[in-house]
């Protein structure tokens, strides 16, 4: 169909729908976000930019730009809530195989930062402070009613809008989430008041029984971010911006390693939330509507490629766009292309917290021992076993 001279609006202007407006408006797509909140404000915290995702970046021409906002990450150390040596190292380098692509940790609102400047510079128009209240998809177009009383007509709408998806909503039944039985913290420290702590490139993952705890750093080192997830029965909302007292952060891994104590005991704001699983939509696209990112396939933090499975499917759903004769093929080879990949990385994610877990000591010490064993003779070959995840390059798979 080309892109070029397309009119296209893409409902949300996360990092999945600014780097959809990127790549469709340097085909020549006439391109509108509309995002309800008033302005891209700085939210969220760190997240990790892996290869998969950056070879995007390059090839949208912002790889250098991210960079130099972002923290190099080398390794990924699994190490016990009371420290010691790593029970397991995967070397990053390897694990990415032949992907010359970089991995990198990045403040959220860096990255809003950089696709939204880029996405200016190509045209792209925005809409802030309008909230869609529905969608309603027909043969051929799709129908956004938004919060003023305006209604906007889409011959092409992306659905890029999250979690709680009303394109999606539009296209599925509605299948209420299931409550995982675990609530996460997110903070961010000042290294600056933890100087003991080293800012190396590396993401640590503290495990201990029913709760672990990752940090790495973003902003080149300047800040730390983290993440603590603990398994309970009580329910928690599901909302990113839930405000939470630090002391129940602090209390909740009190005793674990000195490094955890210090960089909890500066933390003065917290956010909480529960963690939901989703399945991946069954209906991806009918008429003139698709969904992509977390709209599509929500997945838990745990493999840490919510944002950068958004960023290939928009590189994906793009180029299929630009290359199909038809919408609808283009929607169906954008499907094809995605499905296998995004179901095995959110049914990955998922698998992970049982091993970051285990409460029962015997096992617990069976499984460390079983870590050590492999870091010492095998870590060559664990590094490459994350090949598929970290090496793959949706800018070179086509054809």
């Amino acid at each position: 169909m080309a892109v070029k001279g397309k009119t296209i609006t893409i409902l949300g202007a996360g990092i999945g729908g600014l780097t959809a407006a990127i790549a469709l408006a340097r085909r020549g797509g006439r391109v509108t976000v509309i995002e309800q909140a008033p302005d891209l404000t700085e939210v969220g915290a760190g997240i990790q930019i892996s290869p998969n995702a950056t070879a995007v970046l390059n090839a949208l021409d912002l790889l250098r730009r991210v960079e130099a906002v972002a923290s190099p990450l080398e390794r990924i150390e699994l190490v016990d809530r009371r420290g010691g040596r790593p029970l397991m190292t995967v070397d990053l380098a390897q694990a990415k195989g032949t992907n010359p692509h970089p991995y990198l940790a990045v403040h959220r609102a860096d990255l809003i930062e950089v696709l939204a400047a880029s996405a200016r510079r190509h045209g792209v128009n925005f809409v802030f402070g309008k909230e869609a209240t529905g969608v309603a998809v027909g043969f051929d177009q799709a129908t956004l009613p938004l919060s003023d009383g305006t209604k906007r007509n889409c011959r092409i709408l992306i659905g890029a809008d999250g979690i709680r998806s009303l394109t999606r909503g539009a296209l599925n039944m509605r299948k209420p989430p299931v409550f995982t039985g675990q609530i996460a913290w997110r903070a961010l420290v000042d290294c600056r008041y933890v100087p003991i702590y080293d800012p190396a490139p590396v993401a640590r993952v503290y495990m201990g029984p029913g709760r672990h705890l990752v940090t790495y750093p973003v902003r080149g080192g300047q800040l730390m971010n983290i993440v603590a997830v603990e398994t309970r029965d009580t329910w928690a909302a599901e909302d990113w911006n839930f405000a939470d007292d630090p002391d129940n952060l602090r209390a909740a891994f009190a005793g674990w390693h000195k490094d955890v104590d210090r960089m909890l005991s500066v933390v003065e704001e917290v956010k909480l939330w529960g963690l939901f699983a989703h399945p991946v939509a069954e209906t991806w696209f009918q008429g003139g509507a698709v969904l992509m990112g977390d709209a599509l396939h929500p997945t838990l933090p745990f493999l840490a490629q919510g944002a950068n499975m958004a960023i290939e499917d928009a590189w994906v759903l793009t180029e299929e766009m630009d290359a199909q004769d038809d919408l609808q093929d283009a929607f169906a080879a954008y499907r094809t292309r995605r499905e296998k990949r995004v179901r095995r990385i959110v049914a990955g994610a998922s698998g992970n917290t049982k091993i970051y877990h285990f409460s029962t000591p015997g096992l617990r010490r069976g499984l460390h021992m079983g870590m050590r064993m492999v870091n010492s003779l095998a870590s060559d070959r664990l590094a490459r076993r994350y090949g598929w995840l970290y090496g793959h390059d949706v800018t070179r798979d086509r054809g």
